[in-house]
């Protein structure tokens, strides 16, 4: 999933704040399967979400995900990207 630069920081911050979560750490706490370091990575937007933890934070946090601007990216859209330059 994409969203716009520094919307992605937003949402997981506030996926935290309606959990009543005080760090990404406590996050995993949640049932989130995911290591540390990537939950920083996409906190920090390095990586994007991908659809799966965005649908399933989505539901934890109670965010209607169709009021939120995101684009849905295909599976090789750096491969896409890359081929053509």
């Amino acid at each position: 999933m994409f969203l716009k630069s520094g919307m992605q920081r937003k949402f997981l911050e506030v996926v935290l704040e309606r959990l009543m979560c005080p760090s990404l750490r406590s996050l995993k706490e949640r049932g989130i399967k995911i290591s540390y370091s990537c939950l920083k990575n996409y906190f920090n937007e390095y990586r994007t979400l991908p659809k799966e933890l965005f649908e399933d934070l989505c539901i934890l946090g109670k965010i209607d995900k169709s009021k939120l601007k995101f684009k849905e990216l295909g599976e090789n859209w750096g491969q896409c990207i890359g081929g053509k330059a």
